[in-house]
């Protein structure tokens, strides 16, 4: 179908981006004016704003309590932006909104981003945060049941690479995190930017928000820092081996670039044996979740969540 008429009239506005090289800071101060105060945010129980002490070093944690309860499962939210742009404020939205649909306890990254800090600096501090969770299990009242990841974009990108680290390191003995399902919205799986390898990367090339020329350069700080592209915790999709990972929900746009990689990741998965669903939203661009949760056909992307996380057959 077309792109939805609220997302096109909303790309209708938007200027055409600036010559030059990307500039990190003015971007980064686009998005924060563009914040809400808090005094219009989704109300919650409990927001804290606290530091994980991890194994790679202190990292900034948001932690959002929806309700009070005497356990909770844990969710990890990591935010998307190229490796390079948002934040715990950027995505706040997103992490209440989680929050309130979920009935789990959020806790939101802010990891070291590009280029500031060098590949893999951001990685470490979202699988350091997810091994925080459970050493600190009853300071957060984990219910030791569910510990999710969630992301967006590259947050997607940090989520499966951690994932499939904490497979990795439970296989061989080593400390891990026991994650028992990920979630990636629209995710960037595979950093070669081949515009042969996926269909998506053609089709959805211009006038969709996200575009296939600027991949490169928006991914570049993050690249030039030191991440491959050929190793599968820079690029997901090429890990050979998926089996053993937990259950997967792939949420796709229609109109996104990277739409194919993520459909393509769900199937590989299924084929090894995971419990893999890859649920495509018609009308939607890529960062729909981020900038378009507003819209009731894209809003019910948590419920979706909720529903993924709670399993089936279990009523919320």
């Amino acid at each position: 179908m077309a792109l939805h008429p609220e997302i096109a009239k909303v790309l209708a506005t938007l200027p055409p981006p600036p010559p030059g090289p990307i500039d990190p800071a003015v971007l980064r101060a686009a998005e924060e004016a563009e914040v809400r105060p808090v005094e219009e945010r989704l109300p919650l129980h409990a927001v804290t704003d606290t530091t994980a002490d991890t194994a790679y070093g202190p990292v900034p944690v948001r932690i959002y309590t929806p309700t009070q309860a005497p356990s909770y499962g844990v969710l990890v939210y990591v935010h998307g932006g190229a490796f390079f742009l948002g934040s715990l404020e950027t995505h706040d939205h997103v992490a209440r909104s989680l929050a309130s649909a979920t009935g789990l306890k959020v806790v939101s990254v802010g990891y070291r981003r590009a280029p500031e800090s060098a590949f893999p600096a951001g990685l470490r501090d979202c699988y350091g945060v997810a091994r925080w969770v459970t050493d600190h299990s009853e300071r957060l009242r984990w219910d030791g049941e569910t510990l999710a990841l969630v992301g967006d974009s590259s947050g997607g990108t940090y989520v499966a690479a951690v994932t499939a680290l904490a497979y990795d390191d439970a296989a061989a003995g080593r400390p891990s995190a026991p994650i028992t399902h990920q979630v990636l919205y629209y995710p960037s799986l595979d950093l070669d930017f081949d515009v042969t390898r996926y269909a998506s990367l053609r089709e959805n090339a211009q006038g969709y928000g996200l575009e296939t020329a600027g991949l490169k350069p928006f991914n570049a700080f993050y690249l030039d820092s030191g991440a491959d592209p050929d190793d599968p915790r820079v690029s997901p999709i090429k890990r050979e081996d998926l089996t053993g990972l937990p259950p997967t929900l792939v949420v796709t746009a229609e109109h996104d670039p990277l739409r194919d990689e993520g459909e393509l990741y769900g199937r590989r998965l299924a084929e090894a044996g995971v419990a893999a669903t890859v649920s495509r939203y018609d009308g939607a661009g890529h960062g729909f979740v981020q900038h378009f949760g507003w819209i009731p056909e894209y809003h019910r992307v948590f419920d979706e969540t909720a529903a993924f996380l709670r399993g089936p057959g279990v009523e919320a």
